[in-house]
């Protein structure tokens, strides 16, 4: 046994995870609705054979080997080993029969929470939501965990880190929040947002918001955009990886951001090299840290007067009523508005992690047993009022909102969070990298900011943790300052705030 063939059984692996992933993404895309029953039984029978394969005793063995052979391999195999090692430690402790009927609920969860959602009634998702529940409770006792079973579930997508430990960083966060949009609210200046709304021609829109993040560096040749109820990114292989969106006939910006947003996870998995495909080289360092590159590109660099600079000229060219008669300077303030939502992906950048620490809160007293599914409207609608002042009229607008829990995406949340942190670390380090960066913007050119962020972090894959790899391109650990202190510096300006 050498080190290709063992990159080959996880190649062999990787591509039957794409078909899951494509089948998936059908699933939300284009899918008639009728199909969900068998569609959900076909994902769980792949599902069921990733893992037999994963955790086979062919591949038991050549890790046990490579393992034994560490020294002689370069340090990159070493990372492959060490990743590999650690997933199949995971995954061989789920039954197989237990990963099928996980996969069966997250299919059949969506299409559930989909029809609740749409008649904003959170009672017909409470069954299924309970059978998820009680799935992922059982998934942290197989797995393992020290202090919370939460923490076996949030490790997943942000290795290494225990709720313990975002608990610190969210409250140091909140703490500095819920005071800042007070301040906010209590401004002298005031902005209406409705001197931009209009009626924009659907069509239109993804057609101009398709030129953008194509000048941006988005490969229509590696990947398409298409529309959906919730807007998601996901990819097959470096060279195939897709982005959806959905659109509001009176507001352009609200297509926009979600467009934006995607594009910046896709711009992640198209920077990854083709050539580590299928092993832990041609992956993500976390999704808090894949969370750092749409956040940037969405808010600190689509958000900025910079960025508009160059493209308010196209903006008001296609949708001259009403732009033509809005100033790049009431346009900036405008995007940049502060105004509580009750909607996460509709919020502003300086309220949005209220939102993700809330159902942080909530799903994990959910997890560790001191909440009930059945519970979830009223302590959701609880938070909101007190972190956000908002009242909660329904559950679509609600504890229905998000798509995650449906999918048993237990763990998922924080990751928001965390990626707005290192995206405010991450761009300080780009602006001391790269001299004039946001006077580039501004000309259009954003080579220079992409480029960057290949080299430091997409090409890498999980070459890195994700402690390390903060740590190696901004020389501290993970902080709350810079976010707060891009957060104080914006917002201090556009409302004219006394800091």
């Amino acid at each position: 046994m050498n080190f290709n063939e063992f990159k080959n059984k996880l190649i062999e692996i990787r591509r039957l995870q794409s078909a899951v992933a494509l089948l998936n993404w059908d699933q939300q895309v284009y899918m008639p609705p009728e199909g969900v029953g068998e569609r959900s039984r076909t994902i769980a029978a792949l599902a069921g054979l990733i893992h037999q394969k994963f955790i086979s005793k062919e591949l038991e063995s050549d890790l046990l080997i490579l393992r034994k052979r560490q020294s002689r391999l370069t340090t990159k195999r070493k990372a492959v080993v060490r990743e590999v090692w650690r997933d199949f430690s995971r995954e061989k402790k789920l039954p197989q029969k237990f990963v099928e009927e996980l996969a069966r609920a997250a299919s059949s969860g969506y299409s559930i929470w989909k029809e609740a959602r749409k008649k904003s009634d959170f009672n017909l998702f409470v069954p299924q939501l309970k059978k998820i529940v009680n799935l992922k409770r059982k998934e942290a006792e197989y797995v393992g965990y020290k202090n919370s079973p939460y923490d076996a579930l949030i490790d997943v997508y942000e290795p290494g880190v225990v709720s313990e430990e975002i608990s610190a960083i969210f409250f140091e966060l909140k703490s500095f929040l819920i005071p800042f949009i007070k301040k906010i609210k209590n401004s002298s200046v005031k902005i209406d947002p409705n001197c931009i709304m209009g009626n924009f021609d659907t069509k239109k829109q993804i057609d101009v918001f398709k030129s953008i993040i194509k000048k941006i560096g988005f490969d229509f040749e590696k990947g398409r955009l298409d529309e959906t109820t919730h807007p998601f990114c996901t990819n097959f292989h470096p060279c195939d990886v897709r982005i959806t969106t959905r659109f509001s006939k009176n507001d352009v910006m609200y297509c926009f951001s979600s467009v934006i947003h995607e594009m910046g996870h896709a711009l992640y998995e198209q920077g990854i090299l083709p050539e580590n495909f299928g092993t832990p080289l041609g992956e993500s360092v976390s999704l808090g840290i894949h969370e750092s590159q749409s956040r940037l590109w969405e808010k600190i660099v689509g958000q900025s007067k910079h960025f508009w600079v160059y493209f308010y000229p196209l903006l008001k060219k296609n949708f001259q009523d009403p732009f033509v008669n809005v100033s790049l300077e009431e346009f900036y303030r405008i995007i940049n508005l502060v105004k509580p939502s009750l909607i996460r992906t509709e919020s502003d950048e300086v309220t949005y992690n209220l939102h993700i620490i809330l159902r942080f809160e909530i799903e994990k007293e959910l997890i560790e047993g001191s909440i009930d599914v059945a519970d979830l409207p009223e302590i959701w609608n609880q938070k909101i009022e007190e972190y956000l002042g908002l009242k909660v009229k329904k559950d679509a607008l609600g504890v229905l909102q998000d798509v995650h829990w449906s999918g048993g995406d237990f763990g998922y949340f924080p990751t928001y969070t965390l990626g707005n942190l290192y995206a405010a670390q991450f761009y300080a380090a780009a602006k001391n990298d790269i001299p004039g960066l946001e006077k580039k913007v501004s000309l259009g050119q954003f080579s220079p900011l992409l480029g960057w962020l290949r080299s430091k972090i997409h090409m890498h894959g999980k070459f890195y943790t994700a402690g390390d790899l903060v740590r190696n391109i901004t020389g501290e650990n993970l902080s709350t300052k810079y976010f707060v202190d891009y957060l104080a510096k914006k917002y201090k300006d556009i409302y004219k705030l006394k800091i």
